[in-house]
């Protein structure tokens, strides 16, 4: 059973870690910005998802195995940068569209909402600044007496998803009252559109050179 005051020291940590803006932050905003306050907050709850897979990887040796190997390492960092700037391009070559997409809003299909929480899980499962924190942190808070491990792991891990959940919607609904101001003129909104794209692509080459010291 993992103790109360290794849980809150944990929380803790975890809590510093998240509020230092790093690769889930400014992709929500940009998402925002792009596609709305809906989609952004979606795109938070699929980055949650992401990175509490990444504690499991972690609880249960995977998450080693990420942070020790060169190339494991490589691939996931890169299949993330990959889609960063796979999305960044979209919105960029949508840029127009934002307007007539902002006056047509009535919801999100649930299609929709599953590609949205897609694109928020793989960003949030291929941040290297998250995975390192774990595989670095969270063994340290694990008391190999007090019980099995992965349970441990799991209990403590929780901290930073559910942080990055309210830290990172708080972000997402900033931005998206920031995006009804540009919405009052379709030039504001284009102009949005692709820097929030330019963003993402920016951000995508960024992670791709990023050194395994995240």
């Amino acid at each position: 059973m993992v103790s109360t005051s290794h849980f809150w020291t944990f929380a803790a940590l975890a809590f510093a870690m998240i509020v230092v803006p790093g690769p889930s932050v400014l992709f929500t905003i940009s998402r925002a910005l792009t596609v709305g306050r809906r989609e952004a907050l979606l795109t938070v709850a699929g980055n949650a998802l992401g990175v509490y897979t990444q504690v499991v990887a972690v609880a249960f040796g995977l998450g080693a195995i990420v942070t020790t190997s060169a190339t494991v390492f490589t691939v996931v960092k890169l299949c993330g940068a990959g889609y960063l700037v796979y999305l960044g391009v979209q919105a960029f070559r949508h840029r127009r569209k934002l307007a007539d997409a902002f006056a047509a809003e009535v919801g999100v299909t649930p299609g929709r909402t599953l590609t949205v929480l897609r694109d928020g899980f793989v960003v949030g499962f291929a941040n290297p600044k998250s995975i390192v924190f774990l595989a670095a942190i969270l063994p340290q808070f694990v008391d190999v007496h007090a019980g099995s491990v992965p349970p441990q792991m799991l209990l403590l891990g929780i901290c930073l998803p559910v942080i990055a959940l309210i830290s990172d919607s708080v972000w997402a609904l900033v931005a998206g009252t920031a995006r009804a101001w540009f919405a009052r003129s379709p030039r504001r909104l284009r102009l949005v559109g692709g820097t929030g794209g330019l963003v993402m692509i920016g951000l995508g080459t960024t992670l791709a050179f990023t050194g395994r010291k995240d």
